[in-house]
């Protein structure tokens, strides 16, 4: 059996983490990811017979049995992760009661996964019903998205319109918006079906005043999401203050989302 922390999903999981700690994105323990794993990709690294321990997940997730995740820990540094991943990550598969998780692999310092565990698996099932493909699920506290909450309306249409405006990309990436909540309690089921619901229709929620959810097939995807409304973010911080002497306009944004064939939401132009 080959060596768990040889396997690719592993060392890229790793890496992620490293470079969102870098960018300043989630700083402490704040921020948690979630990989939905291949059961026969994960069956060459571990024996997926042998459970170590059960730890109640505090969430009916019926529709997950026997998917597989690779979780960040709870009070887990994400600048930790690439060093000691078996004390800071997790392996778990969702037992046959869904309501309880297995833990295959990791948390090794008798840990367990992040208290948002209940939230990432209710975005996970939102999505797989609407994209079958989707696999991760990524939080995390973005530094000029977070600024952009204290002064701008926390409403999505306009939220999602402001991004676009600050980069020719922005509408491309994410055609179908940002998704916006309130400020809510976090670690709580109540945020995560509120999370949950929006996730069928975008694939990112602004938590108010804390935070971003990023949804995608992959790691690389889901990072360069938030990436993207990061960095839009930033520019719109670097220059809300200042006249606003030019803009991309609606009907330049409308030109744009056609040329490249995506499936953008016209009802948030002002044509």
């Amino acid at each position: 059996m080959k060596d768990i922390l040889t396997a690719p999903s592993l060392q890229e999981f790793c890496r992620t983490t490293s470079n969102m700690y870098r960018l300043g994105w989630d700083e402490r323990n704040g921020g948690n990811i979630s990989l939905l794993l291949d059961e026969a990709q994960v069956g060459a690294y571990l024996d997926l017979d042998h459970v170590i321990r059960t730890i109640p997940t505090g969430f009916d997730a019926k529709a997950l049995i026997g998917k597989l995740f690779l979780v960040t820990g709870t009070g887990k540094y994400f600048k930790n992760m690439e060093r000691d991943p078996e004390t800071n990550l997790g392996i778990i598969r969702i037992a046959k009661d869904g309501t309880t998780a297995e833990l295959l692999w990791g948390y090794a310092d008798g840990g367990k996964f992040t208290s948002e565990l209940p939230a990432h698996l209710m975005s996970h099932m939102a999505r797989l019903s609407v994209n079958p493909e989707n696999r991760v699920v990524m939080h995390c506290h973005p530094t000029y998205t977070l600024a952009m909450n204290y002064v701008h309306e926390l409403d999505e249409k306009k939220f999602t319109h402001t991004l676009w405006e600050m980069c020719t990309e922005c509408i491309v990436v994410f055609p179908d918006g940002v998704g916006v909540l309130p400020w809510m309690l976090c670690g709580t089921n109540e945020i995560g079906e509120a999370t949950a619901e929006k996730m069928k229709e975008f694939r990112l929620v602004v938590w108010g005043m804390h935070g971003i959810y990023g949804v995608g097939k992959d790691l690389d995807e889901t990072f360069g999401l938030i990436e993207t409304v990061e960095k839009a973010a930033q520019i719109y911080m670097l220059t809300a203050h200042l006249p606003r002497v030019n803009t991309i306009k609606d009907d330049e944004l409308q030109v744009l989302a056609e040329a490249f064939g995506v499936n953008y939401r016209k009802d948030y132009l002002n044509l």
